[in-house]
């Protein structure tokens, strides 16, 4: 759908801000909002806060000030009509005069819709599906994971030589990749709601899975570290004991079980760093909405592979991925990668009584 170009680059701004705040705002979506004054001069933008602060929409208006009447909200989820913590959004836009509202991804659950039909209804110039696949699939697709398929999305994250080992042929794998690729790691970790590792991974390793900056000193904000540990493994002296961030050893007995366990403590975008055989579980699953992959120029020609057995027999069966990003770190290279096949249960929002954020 087009748009005049400074309501593109808003709804580009729009996206960007959603990024910044992912891993903050969850259950609630993490939105970008930028309101445009009467002449199309950017006068305000926000992101969804924490949960039970503003909304981006208000907090956009909120710098805006009285630019912004007469003028354009550029949003990319469209605004709420229901009263949660928060009031809806949409009597916000109407209460500051807005004349026109951009929207890239349409609200998607029955609590929180009903926006665009109010706002339309009180004069307000609506247009919906604006870039709505870059939207999507961008800030927001955790939450539409959730909305769509009652899981938090999943990110798998591995670090492998040239020729697909995670470690050499004696077990050793400090460091496989250089501090470029680690450093992107923990920008990846904060944008997620949790990590998760297995017991195997957690007593070869002893990582202590939290963000940590340039210098090595912990994030304000931390993700919940999970260890799946399904026979008790896990000694109390491991480094995620360490109160640094919170903690959750499971016992779940399969991927889909951890992730529900995960989804009932708000959890929506969970980074997967174990190793090979709990990569092949939420592989064989199904579970994996996004692969990082960070390759380093270098060959072992034996010890752990990317991953574990996924039960493929022949090349016909073969899990098919499409890559979506090429970027070079340093001396190594992160591709990222989504996988061809349908990751979810199918189910729509509709089939679960989905609820928006609030």
């Amino acid at each position: 759908m087009s748009v005049p170009a400074a309501e593109s680059s808003a709804m580009a701004r729009a996206r960007e801000l959603g990024w910044d705040v992912l891993g903050t705002t969850s259950p609630n979506p993490a939105v970008g909002a930028v309101v445009l004054a009467a002449d199309g001069t950017p006068v305000g933008e926000g992101a969804t806060a924490p949960p039970g602060g503003p909304h981006a929409e208000v907090r956009a208006l909120a710098q805006a000030g009285e630019r912004a009447r007469g003028g354009t909200a550029v949003v990319t989820l469209e605004p709420c009509a229901h009263t949660g913590r928060t009031g809806p959004c949409a009597d916000a836009l109407l209460a500051a005069g807005i004349a026109r509202v951009v929207v890239a991804v349409p609200e998607p659950t029955r609590l929180a819709g009903g926006g665009a039909q109010r706002l339309r209804a009180a004069g307000v110039d609506v247009v919906l599906g604006v870039e709505e696949a870059a939207a999507a699939e961008g800030a927001l697709g955790p939450w539409l994971t959730g909305v769509r398929e009652h899981r938090p999305q999943v990110v798998w994250k591995v670090a492998g030589t040239l020729d697909g080992r995670v470690a050499a042929a004696d077990g050793s794998s400090r460091w496989v990749t250089g501090p470029e690729a680690r450093a992107a790691v923990h920008r990846l970790r904060a944008t997620c709601d949790a990590v998760v590792v297995g017991s195997g991974t957690a007593l070869a390793d002893d990582p202590r899975l939290t963000v940590r900056d340039a210098d090595g000193r912990d994030a304000d904000r931390q993700p919940l570290r999970v260890v799946l540990d399904r026979r008790g493994r896990l000694p109390s002296t491991a480094r995620v004991h360490d109160g640094a961030a919170p903690t959750l050893v499971s016992s779940a007995a399969t991927a889909r079980a951890l992730l529900d366990e995960l989804f009932t403590r708000d959890v929506r975008r969970v980074l997967l760093e174990g190793g090979p055989t709990l990569a092949a579980a939420f592989l064989r699953d199904g579970l994996v909405d996004e692969a990082v992959v960070h390759l380093a120029p270098t060959l072992l020609g034996a010890g752990p592979s990317l991953v574990g057995d996924l039960g493929i027999s022949g090349i016909g069966e073969a899990l098919t991925l499409t890559v979506s990003g090429l970027t070079r770190l340093g001396g190594d290279v992160e591709i990222r990668l989504r996988p061809t096949r349908h990751t979810g249960d199918g189910r729509t929002a509709d089939d679960r009584d989905a609820t928006g954020g609030s």
